[in-house]
C-alpha cells in the first residue's frame, strides 16, 4: 500500500468530504473508488459498444485499411 500526499482548496476538501460521509468512507477510500470508477468507465467500453463497433462494416472496413496504411507507411504526422 502507498501513501500518497495531495493539496486541494478547501472547497473541493468539503465537497469530497460530505460525499465521503454520505457513503460513510474515508476520504482517502472514497478517492481510491472514484478513481477506480472514473477510470474504468473512460478508458474501458462496454461489451454492448464493443459489439456496436464491431458490427459496423464501414467502420471496421476504415479502421483495417488505417492499420494496414500504417504498416506500408502511407501515413503523415499533423501538427
Amino acid at each position: 500500500m502507498k501513501t500518497v500526499t495531495m493539496r486541494i482548496d478547501d472547497n473541493v476538501y468539503d465537497i469530497l468530504k460530505k460525499a465521503a460521509d454520505g457513503e460513510r468512507r474515508t476520504i482517502s477510500n472514497f478517492l481510491e473508488n472514484a478513481s477506480l470508477q472514473y477510470l474504468s468507465s473512460e478508458l474501458y467500453i462496454s461489451d454492448s459498444e464493443m459489439n456496436s463497433i464491431l458490427n459496423d462494416k464501414t467502420l471496421t472496413e476504415g479502421l483495417y485499411k488505417g492499420i494496414e496504411d500504417a504498416k506500408k507507411g502511407k501515413y503523415r504526422i499533423v501538427e
